[in-house]
């Protein structure tokens, strides 16, 4: 039954790195094996009403995301059009004249700010052509692009990734939260240290000193969003690690220093009109977090329904981060009393990237409910810790790497593969919490051997072609990274007993 099970798996990553099928294509097709899989194998369904019963779980979860992707997309649409995205890494830039930091404020703070404000590939747009202009070898520009904003890819837009995770373990969000920025932050400053290295224009740096700017970096970024992840929960450890731990980093890199001196001086009100957005996004999840009778008013709203034999699901519409994009979206707009027009285009140019990736998600999301329903997780579950016994943690975050390398997203790894580590942990007795952190934190490092996203990357600095040549730079590294993340995760059981 194992072999039968894993066949909707198998066909989804056949078809996406053999045959280079799109994983919205991919998907559809594999969606369709699961479900006659679960039917014919696994006798799901009592009528045939019930296989309407996944797919309206995937619809509904897939527009709860999509409510996230949507509005952050308008928002990074609308900071490209009014030149605010150059504003801020200009300001970056500007900060300081020795390579290492100015590496770290564009390859690691502003990566992951952008990744915590939009997701979706963006840091990679934008990250890599901007090193370029500083000089940065393309090649080199990638590979920062590509590892600079990887940690902060757990959290992805404003919590996106982490909205399967919780829904299918049902742990405390909060801690959740902690548990995974703690392992990246085991790791992690080995990608700043790779940052500094191949993202400063110097060709040589001093090793001592490299180090130093690297940890202090980590430093900075680590203690910060697990602040905010543990006052505010999962939507805002990216993002406003990025903010705060970059905040620190200026005082320490400005410690007895004089101010740099350059040719154009960013004017504060441009700076401030510039981040207009992300202060009023996080000044609204603050507000609905920890306001008591706030949270309480916006949590009472709820939207629940219900369909045939066990199958439905909940939203609260008020409370979700989705909305307090849109109002971010409107308010941003109305101060700077932006033209209906420019709204327009911005929204425009978010939907048109929209098709693809609801039908992506809707297709991972029918093959992961198909399974989770028809008991095919569970017999993977089985079959998977039975392989690797008591040993089995030490897979947890390559798993959520392959789904990664597989979709191209964090979010989407999530969703096939949460229900799955759920069973295996039962399996071996590893606390659901600590399970799916290192799901997340697979599913993030695994980004950046993503087929999509090299490809993508490779395009914006003029590497067509050099597909492999990244790879190659970036594989060896997800590897450790999820390996390391395995024992971690083995060492956290057993001192748990």
């Amino acid at each position: 039954m194992t072999g039968l099970a894993i066949a909707p798996i198998l066909s989804l990553v056949l078809l996406m790195t053999v045959l280079r099928w799109s994983a919205a294509a991919a998907g559809t097709v594999s969606a369709v094996i699961a479900a006659v899989v679960a039917v014919t194998a696994f006798q799901f369904g009592e009528t045939p009403a019930d296989l309407a019963g996944p797919c309206l779980e995937a619809m509904f979860t897939a527009a709860t995301i999509l409510w996230i992707i949507f509005p952050a997309l308008s928002i990074h649409e609308y900071q490209m059009r009014t030149g605010a995205t150059e504003v801020i890494g200009d300001w970056l830039k500007s900060i300081s004249s020795d390579p290492a930091a100015t590496a770290l404020l564009v390859g690691w703070f502003f990566a992951m700010f952008l990744e915590g404000a939009s997701g979706f590939g963006t840091p990679v747009a934008i990250v890599a052509p901007m090193l370029v202009s500083l000089g940065v070898p393309p090649a080199r520009a990638l590979l920062v692009a590509l590892m600079g904003h990887v940690v902060g890819v757990s959290f992805g837009a404003v919590g996106a990734p982490m909205v399967p995770l919780v829904e299918a373990g049902y742990v405390d969000e909060r801690r959740l939260s902690l548990a995974i920025l703690l392992i990246h932050a085991c790791l992690g400053w080995v990608l700043a240290l790779i940052v500094v290295r191949q993202g400063s224009v110097r060709a040589r740096l001093d090793g001592a000193a490299s180090w130093q700017v690297a940890v202090m970096a980590a430093a900075c970024f680590f203690p910060a969003a697990a602040l905010i992840a543990g006052v505010a929960g999962p939507e805002l450890p990216t993002l406003g690690g990025a903010l705060l731990g970059g905040g620190l980093f200026i005082v320490w890199l400005r410690r007895g220093s004089p101010p740099v001196q350059r040719t154009e001086r960013i004017a504060g009100r441009a700076l401030l009109s510039a981040a207009l957005p992300y202060a009023v996004l996080v000044t609204l999840i603050l507000a609905t977090r920890l306001i008591d009778p706030l949270r309480i008013s916006l949590r009472a709203h709820r939207f629940d329904w219900a369909y045939g034999n066990g199958f439905g699901d909940t939203l609260m519409p008020l409370y979700h981060p989705g909305t307090m994009l849109v109002l971010a979206f409107a308010i941003t707009a109305m101060v700077n009393r932006s033209s209906p027009r420019l709204v327009a285009q911005s929204m425009t140019a978010a939907a048109r990237r929209l098709p693809q990736v609801a039908i992506a998600l809707v297709s991972v999301l029918t093959l992961a409910r198909f399974m989770v329903h028809g008991g095919m997780i569970d017999a993977l579950a089985v079959g998977a810790t039975g392989l690797f016994g008591q040993a089995w943690p030490l897979a947890v975050p390559l798993v959520g790497a392959l789904g990664s390398f597989v979709t191209g997203s964090a979010t989407a790894s999530n969703i096939i593969f949460a229900n799955f580590q759920i069973a295996a942990a039962d399996a071996v007795t590893l606390p659901h919490w600590l399970a799916l952190a290192g799901q997340s934190v697979g599913s993030a490092i695994g980004n950046i051997v993503a087929p999509h996203n090299i490809v993508a990357g490779t395009a914006t600095v003029g590497l067509v072609g050099r597909e492999g040549e990244a790879l190659s730079r970036t594989a060896p590294v997800c590897l450790a990274y999820a390996a390391a993340g395995g024992v971690i995760v083995l060492a956290a059981q057993w001192a748990m007993g």
